[in-house]
């Protein structure tokens, strides 16, 4: 079984298609569910806190936005644990929105200087893209052990 980063990191597709076969899907679902239920934050779906850009510093610089840095004290200990990675590119909103360009620039760079097994891929634009999109990410995790 391997740890499998994906970006969008809150799709629940991928999440789920990781999952089904035999490997453990590394998104912040349940980092941002956690926050929702912490109490003492006030203003959800900001969850940020100031410790969280704080955090954010072992992965991104102090001249990085503080949105940036806040979702990298997400992002980064993900990045850190996984063992390969999907990155769907131009997703959809409902996809999994992740809301700033820099970070998506930061995490994709990130998880490439890991060299761990990557699959990117392009979000499906009609039915035949979508049973491809299946079909390859199917491949890849079949392609890092696990069940099937």
């Amino acid at each position: 079984m391997a740890q499998v980063f994906i970006y969008p990191a809150t799709s629940l597709i991928l999440s789920d298609l990781v999952a089904r076969f035999g490997h453990k899907p590394l998104g912040t679902a349940l980092s941002v569910r956690e926050r929702i239920q912490t109490a003492g934050l006030d203003s959800p779906p900001l969850q940020m806190t100031p410790d969280d850009a704080k955090k954010g510093l072992r992965w991104a610089a102090v001249e990085v936005p503080s949105g940036v840095r806040g979702r990298m004290s997400l992002f980064g200990p993900l990045i850190d644990q996984a063992e390969a990675a999907i990155i769907v590119k131009n997703p959809d909103f409902a996809f999994g929105c992740m809301g700033c360009a820099r970070t998506d620039e930061l995490v994709e760079f990130l998880i490439k200087q890991k060299k761990i097994p990557i699959l990117e891929l392009y979000y499906p634009a009609d039915e035949e893209e979508g049973i491809i999109f299946v079909r390859r990410v199917r491949d890849f995790l079949t392609g890092l052990g696990g069940s099937s």
